[in-house]
């Protein structure tokens, strides 16, 4: 045995021993040397596992000590992208059952340790990441429990069951999760983000993982982010043709705030990113500050939170307005000082566009002074508020006419009767009933009559009564789609606002 460094890993993969068994035994192939093979031992582990990785390895090794702190990484690096691609699984992956045969080629976890490599782990998680793109699905939720570990899939914003497995290989599927992210696979105790790259079909997508520690193990969850959805245009997100032209001319403002609220998962962001797109045309300096940037947007400028480091939304907002920016992305205002710079860069000949977390546009003027903002200068910074969310779109092959009984009608304020579209479910549709999801919108659009108001420090109730009264908001929009037959009433139920001012409008 020689000791020494461990050498770098070369371009080409050489051959490999199974991951499992590297990281128990602290043994790692560095280079193929023709004649022999490098071999880097953990330092502090027992040598005598050489013998079974020369049985493996078929050939004679040369050992070099690898300094603990230095094995960890040089793992993750070495079995990160380790695998069937996810095209290869898709190409003969059917419905979710097949999901079962993946999961049955997975050996018990004391037999992981002997087999010759880790393809079945990996075919199962790319199998499910694929299966999980086929359905349209936004997030994998990994959940070990006492006695089984289970996969679920978000389609249409509803979480549905895709997998039951035995709770024994949960650490085997979230530890090779943690590689292919390149996450600490040590670490078991502090939650962890991180990502997966990978190209479907010829659709590039980004996995953003995220480990969480439960009682039984670990939880996942794995967003899929479709960087086609960043190429989607406002006239693409199904936007009333005189919403999307307020929404329009309000870009075009020189300064001012324009804000995007509504609850996690409704869309804010995807919004945007389509506002960005429509003002990205070459002649503007266009920067963003995001946790996390969920998608590259080439011509802007966009740069991630990380607190570890100090660098909040606030920090991040006031380094860019030293950038000569002409539009200012901030990804959530969430804080005093974040709403007071991006009020004052405003003021001083910049377009920002933001989100909030409220529950209808107005709300999202309340929230601002809530958070200090001066209403003198909110009057002044404001120009748009839009206020959206997502429902599940009908099956256009099996939904089917009825008419509404009293107790549909009622919570939307409909003649009993109206004809309505219910859900039934068929195999285009998963027999969910349901296939895909329309964007719901409402917009203030802050005039001299809303900025009066703004001044004067009136309620929610009145300045609502003044934007909606010519305009339609959320509930009289989601409304519509019922009446259309787009979508359901418990749907519509869903979304909507429960306050007195939106039920004394229905």
């Amino acid at each position: 045995m020689t000791a020494g460094d461990a050498a770098p890993l070369p371009s080409e993969r050489p051959i490999q021993i199974p991951y499992a068994f590297a990281k128990r035994f602290g043994v790692i192939v560095l280079e193929d040397e023709g004649a022999e093979i490098g071999v880097g031992l953990r330092e502090g582990d027992d040598p005598r596992a050489l013998t079974e990785v020369r049985r493996i390895l078929g050939r004679p090794i040369v050992v070099r000590f690898v300094p603990r702190r230095d094995f960890e990484r040089l793992l993750q690096e070495r079995y990160a992208t380790d695998g069937l691609s996810a095209e290869q699984v898709s190409d003969r992956l059917g419905e979710v059952g097949d999901l079962g045969a993946l999961a049955e080629d997975i050996p018990a976890a004391e037999d992981l340790l002997d087999t010759q490599d880790d393809a079945p782990v990996i075919r199962l998680i790319n199998g499910v990441i694929a299966e999980a793109v086929r359905q349209g699905a936004s997030d994998i939720h990994v959940e070990p429990y006492e006695s089984s570990l289970i996969v679920r899939l978000r389609v249409d914003g509803v979480l549905r069951e895709a997998l039951r497995l035995p709770a024994k290989v949960a650490p085997l599927v979230v530890s090779r999760i943690k590689v292919m992210a390149r996450l600490d696979i040590a670490e078991r105790r502090l939650p962890q983000d991180g990502r997966i790259g990978l190209s479907l079909g010829g659709r590039a997508l980004d996995v953003r993982v995220s480990t969480l520690p439960s009682r039984h193990g670990e939880r996942v969850v794995l967003r899929i982010l479709d960087k086609e959805q960043a190429e989607l245009g406002l006239e693409d997100l199904g936007m009333p043709a005189d919403l999307l032209r307020i929404v329009s001319d309000a870009l075009k403002e020189p300064h001012g705030i324009i804000l995007v609220t509504g609850p996690t998962g409704s869309g804010k962001t995807t919004t945007l990113y389509s506002g960005l797109r429509l003002l990205n045309d070459g002649t503007r300096n266009i920067l963003t500050v995001e946790d996390p940037i969920e998608y590259a947007i080439d011509g802007v400028g966009q740069t991630q939170v990380n607190t570890k480091v100090g660098m909040t939304f606030a920090g991040g907002l006031r380094a860019i307005l030293r950038q000569d920016p002409d539009v200012v992305m901030v990804g959530e205002i969430r804080d005093t000082e974040t709403a007071d710079i991006a009020v004052q860069a405003s003021l001083t000949g910049h377009l920002v566009l933001s989100t909030v977390h409220t529950n209808d546009a107005v709300g999202a003027i309340t929230r601002l002074k809530d958070l200090g903002v001066e209403t003198f200068l909110l009057a002044s910074s404001l120009r748009l508020v839009v206020a959206q969310r997502l429902v599940r779109r009908l099956c256009s092959v099996c939904s089917q006419p009825v008419q509404a009984s009293a107790a549909d009608a009622a919570p939307l304020g409909l003649d009993a009767g109206v004809v309505i579209r219910h859900a039934v479910g068929c195999p285009s549709c998963a027999n969910t009933g349901f296939r895909g999801r329309i964007g719901v919108y409402e917009a203030v659009r802050i005039d001299e009559d809303i900025r009066q108001l703004i001044l004067s420090g009136a309620d929610e109730a009145v300045i609502a009564r003044q934007a909606f009264g010519r305009a339609p908001n959320l509930a009289a929009a989601v409304r519509r789609l019922v009446v259309d037959g787009k979508t359901t009433v418990e749907e519509a139920v869903r979304i909507m606002r429960r306050d007195s001012a939106v039920d004394a409008d229905l």
